[in-house]
């Protein structure tokens, strides 16, 4: 272990990088924050590349773990500044423990449909908060995965990363081109659902077929007409109040359980 004191440190200023794209894709390396998700790390086999943290946490029993974690996986331990915590996740009240880690997606034929009965794709989506929450959500009904179609927002950003809530560790994430997506979507052996707001069916008597894969698009747009095509089954929400939408993640968060409930 070492400490740094100095902003202008090497490490520092990669870790505080971290918050660009461009910087996460030419390293291959994210930013997460706080000792949960660094346990959900830890608990998935995953350890640090770097561990940063403020002497206020040194005696905690968590960060010791993941502290041999980072030395026996040849990663470093540093010991940083409160200043140095809050300009590299960019918050006054920063965690006293940061980590850098590795990003890792799954191919798309990696991707098993026997491995679960629910999986999610999305095209297009923008907001980091919402992907975040769906990732955390597909892990908490035990989705088998989430595909990402064509330009959509960074997993590894650090505000996608902060609403996983260590969810990005758990859940195989894949990229695919739409057109990639659609040719591996012939051969899903079970039903492709979307959202119509037209659709006959609403999300709670459809007739799901699993696996069932969910697929949502853009929070403004929704589905390109080419992945809509590809649905097929559409099902609507229904709208009771004034509101005539619904935030992306709580729709697709609805339409998870939905396909997942026992019938």
């Amino acid at each position: 272990m070492k400490a740094v004191t100095s902003l202008t440190n090497p490490t520092v200023k990669a870790a505080r990088a971290l918050h660009l794209r461009k910087e996460r894709e030419q390293t291959g390396l994210f930013l997460a924050e706080g000792l949960k998700i660094i346990t959900e790390a830890l608990d998935q086999g995953r350890a640090p590349r770097i561990l940063l943290y403020g002497k206020e946490a040194a005696a905690h029993p968590l960060l010791r773990r993941a502290a041999e974690a980072t030395t026996n996986a040849r990663g470093e331990v540093i010991e940083v500044t409160r200043e140095i915590l809050e300009k590299i996740s960019r918050r006054d009240n920063a965690q006293t423990v940061l980590a850098i880690f590795e990003q890792k997606f799954s191919r798309l034929d990696e991707i098993d449909p026997g491995s679960a009965t629910c999986f999610v794709a999305l095209e297009q989506v923008r907001d980091p908060g919402n992907l975040g929450t769906i990732i955390r959500t597909a892990d908490a009904a035990g989705c088998g995965g989430v595909i990402l179609i064509g330009d959509t927002v960074d997993p590894f950003s650090v505000e996608a990363v902060r609403a996983t809530m260590g969810s990005i560790f758990a859940v195989p994430i894949a990229r695919a081109t739409r057109e990639q997506f659609l040719d591996w979507r012939k051969s899903w052996p079970g039903s492709v659902v979307g959202t119509l707001l037209t659709a006959t069916n609403t999300h709670r008597d459809a007739p799901y077929r699993r696996p069932t894969l969910i697929v949502m698009g853009a929070e403004q747009s929704g589905l390109t007409p080419e992945v809509a095509a590809a649905c097929d089954l559409n099902v609507k929400i229904p709208m009771r109040g004034r509101a005539d939408s619904l935030n992306l993640s709580v729709a697709t968060g609805i339409m998870i359980y939905a396909a997942t409930e026992e019938r």
